[in-house]
């Protein structure tokens, strides 16, 4: 099946969410459809059908949603006639996902009026992945055309990833099986392959002689929100680098694809898993850094450590922070480091890649240290998405041959007027359309996990606690000395220019 972008027809179909009262479904995956419909995106037959444990009927299950769209939608307006009609797409099954119980009804509601495609969204903790995959199988409700999409994490490990995939491999085949990371889904993100592949201007510039490096911050300034018992067992190396931030460096470093074709794009993306250079016990000390949170504030409301949060054990090891140092071991990006880090409890929430450019070879002009600021792209992924080129100027005026660094600046905001769709919105409709650019195939995961495995054991045999830092500040010290002992420099400044 081949893949499309622009593909704008989406067939007539039932989305099956488990889950479905969860926090993600709420929060996220609802209010998604909702604006989907509202944009006129779904077919009128179409349905969504909530499978929890939860007993609710029909008309409480709709309650329920309209409050949660209330909720999330971000000051959004239930549009009154959208609202009418995507309450009437609203279904809820009571079930066991480990039982027998409830399946029946399922099955009974999916066939009184088939759909031409069929999407079970698996929203539930990753250990129950591979039962529900099952007993889709085995109750009848699977169709031919069925697909399954799969939350992140897959497992916790390279170990329990092959397991959940075995188990969901044996129901449904790999092209039907969508592994979801709503960054991909992300306008910056996709703009990436576009800024990339149809422009002229930088993909001979997009290499180890002109590139001094890249910088990969993804920044959060909640804590852990209320999931002490997830996080307190899964920390951010788990959390966050494991998907975000590997498959970030991955759309940076792949090479160009023969074409948009969902396997031609993911292939070039696991090359870059297999060129990543391993992080031995004798490497993770100066090459990693891990930190844990401390009571501080933040926009000038305090807040406590991660060691008092709720759930969270008094003596906890589990990191909130992580800075690496990695390399790609390929022609194209020899001696060219990526500089990665995330954490909770920051200054300020931003996502952001930037790309450093070799400085020039012989600077001309006269020195008042502007010459040690070489150009930057900075790719803005959230918020105020834009993508900015800072490049030398000479300033307006008579007299002296004053410089001054200034940005060409694409603001999506400015450039595109309108709303800008949810990463959800999009990535929910591609697996209706059957295109799975966006989602990470098997091999994708499992080699991240090896990388990560890697990590986790060489932290284990080092034996060496997380470093605190203050809630409030970039992490700890020795994440600026991670890349300082390279004469290099955290971009940081770039975050407050909107």
């Amino acid at each position: 099946m081949a893949s499309n972008f622009n593909n704008p027809y989406i067939a007539p179909f039932d989305y099956v969410v488990f889950g479905g009262t969860g926090d993600l479904a709420s929060r996220k995956l609802l209010p998604a459809l909702f604006r989907r419909d509202r944009d006129g995106q779904i077919p009128p037959p179409s349905r969504v059908i909530a499978a929890a444990r939860s007993v609710l009927s029909r008309s409480e299950y709709q309650a329920h949603v309209e409050t949660s769209l209330r909720q999330f939608l971000d000051g959004e307006d239930l549009d009154g006639q959208t609202w009418t009609r995507f309450r009437e797409r609203l279904h809820f099954v009571s079930l066991d996902a480990t039982g027998e119980a409830g399946w029946p009804d399922l099955v009974c509601l999916l066939d009184d009026s088939p759909r031409e495609v069929r999407v079970f969204y698996l929203a539930t903790a990753p250990h129950l992945f591979g039962p529900i995959a099952h007993r889709i199988k085995a109750s009848g409700a699977q169709s031919p055309d069925a697909r399954l999409v799969l939350e992140k994490p897959i497992g916790n490990d390279l170990a329990s990833a092959r397991r959940i995939n075995d188990e969901v491999g044996a129901v449904f085949a790999e092209p039907r099986i969508f592994r979801i990371d709503h960054y991909l889904g992300k306008e910056t993100v996709q703009n990436l392959l576009v800024l990339r592949f149809a422009n002229a201007l930088f993909e001979p510039l997009w290499q180890s002689h002109t590139i001094d490096h890249v910088q990969i911050t993804v920044a959060e300034s909640i804590g852990i929100e209320g999931r002490g018992i997830y996080y307190d067992r899964t920390g951010a190396l788990r959390d966050m680098v494991q998907n975000h931030l590997i498959q970030l460096l991955c759309l940076v470093a792949m090479e160009p694809p023969a074409s948009l074709d969902r396997e031609a794009v993911r292939d070039e993306k696991i090359k870059v898993l297999h060129a990543l250079a391993p992080i031995s016990a004798a490497d993770v000390t100066h090459k990693t850094v891990r930190g844990q949170y401390r009571s501080g504030a933040i926009a000038g409301s305090p807040v406590r450590g991660y060691l008092e949060e709720p759930d969270v054990s008094a003596s906890s090891g589990t990191e909130t922070f992580v800075a690496i140092k990695a390399e790609v071991r390929n022609w194209r990006w020899a001696r060219v480091p990526f500089y990665l880090r995330t954490g909770k409890r920051m200054p300020q929430k931003v996502s952001e890649i930037v790309i450093q450019f070799r400085p020039v070879p012989h600077w001309i002009f006269p020195s008042n240290g502007s010459d040690a600021s070489p150009n930057r792209l900075i790719i803005r992924v959230q918020p105020d998405e834009h993508i900015r080129l800072s490049l030398w100027m000479k300033e307006p005026g008579p007299g002296g041959l004053r410089l001054r660094s200034a940005a060409l600046n694409l603001s999506f905001a400015e450039a595109f007027k309108g709303r800008f769709p949810d990463a959800y919105e999009r990535l929910l409709m591609d697996v209706v359309r059957g295109n799975a650019t966006l989602f990470m195939r098997r091999d994708e995961v499992e080699a991240a996990w090896g990388w990560i495995d890697q990590i986790l054991g060489a932290w284990a045999e080092a034996g060496d606690r997380p470093r605190p830092y203050t809630a409030g500040t970039w992490g700890p010290s020795a994440a600026i000395a991670l890349i300082e002992r390279d004469n290099r420099t955290w971009f940081e400044e770039t975050l407050d220019i909107p």
